[in-house]
């Protein structure tokens, strides 16, 4: 499965000059740790709570003047959404991230997020049990009959 088949497309996004109180209002409303920053439609940096609390709050800034630009994380590890299911997992495990941002071509076009993907792994597990299910039913039946 590709990426591209779960992803959220057109996810919210913030500017690097709107200010940290509008990216946790922003959080709130979208119930997420984290938002990709972008500049004309490209990816330019990611901003999460925590970069919030330790680089602003916990260092004395004010969040409701502070500009994501300060502290967002830019150059974000980010995938393509032709790339295999498995490489985003592989990529969210590694780097212990939950949203990943999905690029084509250096533009935005989609994230995808740890939830996502757990919900297509346990459709294939259903699907899969499923098909062994009605195989051994019919199985059975054909055995019952002969």
């Amino acid at each position: 499965m590709k990426v591209r088949e779960l992803m959220t497309r057109e996810p919210s996004t913030v500017e690097p000059g709107q200010t940290l109180g509008e990216v946790a209002t922003l959080m709130k409303q979208q119930d997420c740790g984290s938002i990709p920053v972008v500049e004309d439609g490209r990816l330019v940096g990611i901003v999460t709570d925590r970069d919030i609390v330790i680089r602003s709050v916990a260092a004395g800034t004010d969040p409701k003047t502070q500009r994501v630009s300060e502290i967002m994380s830019a150059d974000p590890v980010a995938i393509g959404p032709d790339d295999d299911l498995s490489v985003a997992e592989k990529v969210m495990a590694d780097r212990q991230i939950r949203r990943l941002p999905v690029v084509d071509e250096g533009r935005l076009v989609g994230i995808i997020v740890t939830a996502q993907i757990a919900r297509a792994g346990n459709e294939r597990k259903v699907g899969e049990t499923l098909k062994e299910i009605s195989e051994r039913t019919s199985g059975r039946g054909s055995h019952a009959r002969g």
